[in-house]
């Protein structure tokens, strides 16, 4: 596949990504507190069902590996908020199963195989590992709003989300540099702002509760 329609993909997977932040801090600021729509959350699952793809055409295992995991907890939460059994069934049931297709049907065509994710020309092995913690930790994020929320009996962003967010996008954001990445670079530049503006209105949301 030619280069400029993979980081299409990429792009559009990012500006989708950026979109929803950009939802969310609107909101957010419109209400001087942290809100989580449902936008959010729809955006959040085209994007990572196009990075999934673009990680998949790349070979770069760290990006598959950080969407394979938040996807079903975008899922989680879309089904929380309510609107997931208004999609149609047969998209329900193609969502569920599509990062499974894909990374069967790539391996049984030999399109890729296990070892050249980890060996990678094009990634030495510390700046693997490098890719692999910083999408650790930034996944990380949402399995501690997953199971946050899940407590709660309600979808929201809690401040250890934004925390793990500032900590995730930098680091990825180091990768990208040494990985000559613009769709990485791109997309969590905006991103990291957005994460530390949000630390900033939930830390003026607890000071003016602790003020009452």
């Amino acid at each position: 596949m030619a280069d400029w329609i993979v980081y299409a993909i990429g792009f559009l997977a990012q500006i989708l990504f950026s979109s929803r932040m950009l939802v969310q801090w609107i909101i957010s600021e419109k209400n001087k507190k942290v809100i989580t729509p449902r936008l959010f959350w729809q955006l959040s699952l085209l994007a990572s069902f196009l990075l999934f793809v673009y990680g998949w055409l790349r070979e770069d295992f760290a990006i598959m590996l950080g969407q394979a995991i938040t996807y079903f907890i975008y899922i989680r939460n879309i089904q929380m908020q309510g609107e997931w059994h208004k999609l149609p069934k047969f998209l329900r049931i193609f969502l569920y199963i599509f990062p499974i297709i894909v990374t069967i049907y790539g391996y049984n065509n030999n399109t890729y195989d296990i070892d050249s994710f980890f060996k990678n020309e094009n990634i030495p092995l510390w700046l693997l590992l490098l890719g692999v913690i910083a999408q650790l930790i930034f996944t990380f994020r949402f399995v501690f709003q997953w199971l946050y929320s899940e407590k709660k009996k309600a979808s929201s962003l809690p401040f250890g989300f934004w925390l793990l967010s500032v900590i995730g996008a930098s680091l990825i954001l180091t990768y990208a540099i040494f990985r000559k990445d613009p769709v990485l670079f791109a997309g969590h530049s905006l991103g990291l702002i957005v994460y530390l503006r949000n630390l900033f209105i939930l830390n003026n949301e607890k000071n003016g509760l602790d003020k009452k």
